[in-house]
């Protein structure tokens, strides 16, 4: 892939993914958080869904099982845990939180995929895991919205997983497409089932919700998806600290968000750690062969 066309997608697609956060943050002063994710993927997947009707379609049973594992994993969960997590914590601590998906993939990678990796990732790991303390400050608090959030990173950290395995069989804009409406599927049994559904029409909330759909369901969804099948997961997945900053500005500058020291100094020592992890020549993979490749 061109470099200039690379560092632009890379660009587009944290921007973006930062910018989530404070928008969709925004568009829960008029709607609850499960409905909000729910609507927005409905929209965005069904329009999708219509543009990308003549492409290659998923075939069988266990194609489309693929897809929906994968939107439950990458709507339902990230998203749904990143708006239900800004209940106690703010848009700028959410991003910070759901972005320590990067060092999760390591661990995932090594438990899972038989990958194998040196003491600099692992030192990474552990710094990224000391930003994330330092992101809450002296103050720090357990509280439900911490632990949902990195449930968030968890779940983002398995469909980047995914993806790349799995996403080779798909048309990225297909792939895209499917698994927000399995995603949305889910978000509308949580928000039957976990909260008061409620919408509100003003300007604002449709405002927040419109962005939504278009920039981030349509727009970063289909760069994202792009990147993971076309280039290394780890190296792309080396640049989401971008993501949180872009996050906490978003949250100050939208959402009128104090900007702490401590949230600045917390994402430092999450970007290095990020960057230990992933900014390496490709793993090696144990010599054995996998369940899904039997």
């Amino acid at each position: 892939m061109n470099r200039m066309l690379y560092a632009s997608l890379i660009l587009a697609m944290t921007l973006l993914g930062g910018l989530a956060f404070p928008v969709g943050r925004l568009g829960m002063e008029g709607a609850s958080p499960f409905l909000l994710m729910a609507v927005r993927f409905a929209v965005a997947g069904a329009g999708m869904a219509l543009a990308t009707a003549r492409r290659p379609q998923p075939r069988g049973c266990h194609s489309w099982l693929r897809l929906a594992v994968i939107g439950v994993c990458n709507c339902a969960g990230v998203m749904g845990c990143a708006y239900y997590s800004m209940h106690w914590i703010t848009s700028g601590e959410s991003a910070i939180l759901t972005f320590v998906n990067p060092l999760l993939v390591i661990v995932l990678g090594t438990a899972f995929l038989g990958a194998r990796y040196g003491a600099k990732q692992w030192i990474g790991v552990l710094i990224g895991l000391l930003g994330v303390a330092a992101t809450f400050g002296t103050h720090f608090q357990v509280q439900p919205g911490t632990f949902i959030g990195l449930l968030g990173a968890l779940f983002f950290a398995a469909s980047t997983l995914l993806i790349k395995r799995w996403g080779g069989a798909y048309d990225s804009f297909v792939m895209t497409a499917y698994q927000m409406i399995f995603g949305s599927i889910a978000l509308f049994v949580l928000s039957l089932t976990s909260e008061s559904p409620h919408l509100t029409f003003d300007g604002t909330t449709i405002g927040s919700l419109l962005w939504l759909i278009l920039m981030n369901s349509v727009v970063q969804f289909t760069i994202w998806t792009y990147l993971l099948r076309n280039s290394d997961p780890a190296r792309t997945s080396a640049f989401m600290f971008l993501a949180p900053f872009f996050g906490v500005l978003g949250g100050w500058a939208i959402m009128g968000e104090r900007l702490h020291w401590y949230v600045g100094a917390g994402g430092v020592l999450i970007g290095i750690g990020i960057f230990l992890v992933n900014w390496q020549p490709k793993p090696r993979t144990q010599s054995r062969i996998l369940p899904a490749e039997r």
